[in-house]
């Protein structure tokens, strides 16, 4: 198997709403996002499906000399070798893999956040680095559109803690921020037990329709930064956002039953979402 042959494996595996934005694109930047998609994957698996902390540990250490390795011409792993003949044309810096491993390595040092500007700085790792990078490669004339990436990265991260509070409980964490629980009285003690009838109380409904409001700002703020003239390359992008924030609608119209579930959308139906941004230009 190629490395070309593996990170397209990675990603169409993955079944995630980035890999159908994807099909839009011409091929080198598609090989590109592709490749960045799967390093991503390979550092998000290490934390999500290795149950021993101090082994998750060690992995991301391993990746972090990769990365260096990769970046001083010796890539070893199939997922470097592909990516790294295409950073140049694309702008994608050590710097930009090192953070999204650095967000990684958050995720098993902490598994609680005081408050919204500490998991904003986690968001920023993990999802902000990934909108920058991801601007670059689908085609960015204007400086705007890095900060458009960021808020829109931040909009579609605060979706995934929303729809993943219950799977997130099941692995011990908690990524609503403390202070916010306190203010809607809701314990974390109630929520690492995702039990029911408490779990879905006005409560817990009142926490996450505020949790729900602010993610739809900040997609409202990322697409008012988002220029004029990087509409049309930023297609991919918008895209993923339409598919983002269907998913958020389905969870709100649901009563925000994410405890016990995981809501998803059907390949169908974010392909639909897909192909009508693609049509439409938004």
């Amino acid at each position: 198997m190629t490395p070309q042959q593996y990170v397209q494996d990675k990603a169409a595996k993955s079944g995630s709403s980035f890999y159908y934005a994807f099909l839009f694109l011409p091929p080198p930047r598609r090989a590109a996002i592709t490749a960045f998609y799967a390093f991503c994957r390979e550092v998000d698996d290490v934390v999500d499906e290795v149950s021993d902390p101090s082994v998750a540990a060690a992995k991301l250490a391993w990746w972090r000399r990769e990365v260096t390795s990769a970046y001083a011409g010796q890539p070893s792993h199939p997922v470097m070798q592909a990516l790294l003949p295409l950073a140049a044309d694309y702008g994608i810096q050590e710097a930009h893999l090192q953070a999204v491993i650095e967000g990684c390595q958050t995720d098993l040092d902490q598994t609680r956040f005081l408050d919204y500007p500490g998991l904003q700085r986690y968001c920023h790792l993990v999802a902000g680095v990934v909108g920058e990078v991801a601007a670059n490669i689908f085609g960015r004339t204007a400086e705007a559109t890095t900060t458009y990436a960021h808020r829109l990265g931040l909009a579609m991260q605060l979706t995934n803690i929303i729809r993943d509070v219950g799977d997130d409980a099941r692995r011990g964490r908690i990524y609503l921020p403390v202070n916010e629980l306190q203010r809607f009285d809701v314990k974390a003690h109630e929520l690492l037990k995702r039990e029911t009838p408490w779990g879905y109380s006005e409560r817990f409904t009142a926490l996450m329709k505020f949790q729900a409001e602010r993610a739809h700002a900040a997609y409202d703020d990322a697409l008012a930064q988002l220029p004029a003239a990087d509409r049309t390359a930023q297609k991919p992008g918008l895209m993923m956002a339409n598919i983002y924030r269907t998913l958020l609608r389905e969870i709100e119209a649901q009563g925000f039953q994410v405890l016990h579930q995981r809501t998803s959308l059907t390949p169908l139906r974010k392909l639909w979402i897909a192909t009508r941004t693609h049509l439409r230009g938004h």
